[in-house]
């Protein structure tokens, strides 16, 4: 007796398509979804507490470290000695040799990359890769910039050891006075620019992870970058920047100027 064979329930075109989904989406679709946070809602209101404490103690640092160039006669002193140290090794065809690890490190790179957009020469040296051949980079002419919170940093100090005198040295650190910063231990003559905060990371966050501390520090590198270029090239810091700057969303404004 012949089998007679039913129709199927699904359209013949709707079953080859669902045959040929790939097993990730149809593994997709299985999945439950996560139920958005609803505004009001004791979770949410916790988390966008906790986010905007974090703007609110970040800005607080700005405006702290703002009043201390404003008011400070050591960090004003130490900011006009640096602008004119980093001036004065580029009309010589030096460079700033910008040392840092961890994420001071990554500030530096940050610094380094501002600063060669607005003409500037400079060059990242990691500390840890100095003590193994990275030296060669300080060269006669150049001066080096010395990231480090603490002022203590274990790479950092070892890497001054062998920076030799004739070469001018900067750092920026918590310290507020060249002489109880441990990095100026041995050069008193040392750049000092301050970079503390209002209040330990520890107390704003409740972690000790570096944040406040790296916003502030980026913004005094923007500072130094964008005053010692304009000391640099005067009017045409813009036409330099542009120059160098000739991709991304930046360069396509220039070339619809």
């Amino acid at each position: 007796m012949a089998i007679t064979s039913l129709p199927s329930p699904i359209p013949e075109a709707t079953q080859d398509a669902t045959m040929e989904q790939p097993r990730s989406l149809k593994r997709k679709r299985s999945m439950p979804l996560t139920p958005p946070i609803t505004l009001g809602d004791a979770a949410s209101t916790k988390q966008l507490e906790s986010a905007v404490h974090v703007l609110s103690t970040q800005a607080t640092a700005l405006s702290h470290i703002t009043r201390l160039y404003q008011t400070v006669p050591v960090a004003q002193n130490g900011f006009l000695a640096a602008v004119e140290t980093i001036v004065r090794i580029n009309e010589a065809g030096g460079k700033l040799v910008v040392c840092g690890v961890g994420k001071s490190g990554l500030v530096g790179q940050k610094t380094v990359a501002t600063m060669k957009s607005l003409g500037l020469a400079t060059a990242f040296m990691h500390a840890a890769e100095a003590m193994h051949g990275d030296l060669g980079d300080v060269r006669k002419n150049d001066a080096v910039l010395f990231i480090s919170f603490s002022g203590r940093t274990a790479e950092l100090l070892k890497v001054m050891e062998y920076i030799d005198h004739s070469i001018p040295v900067m750092a920026l650190t918590a310290h507020t006075e060249v002489k109880i910063c441990p990095l100026f231990a041995n050069r008193p003559e040392g750049i000092l620019l301050p970079a503390p905060i209002h209040e330990p990371e520890e107390v704003s966050f409740g972690v000790c992870a570096p944040t406040t501390s790296t916003t502030v520090a980026i913004a005094i590198g923007d500072m130094l970058a964008l005053t010692a270029a304009e000391r640099l090239h005067e009017y045409e810091r813009d036409a330099v920047f542009r120059k160098n700057h000739p991709g991304g969303a930046i360069g396509a404004s220039k070339k619809r100027g």
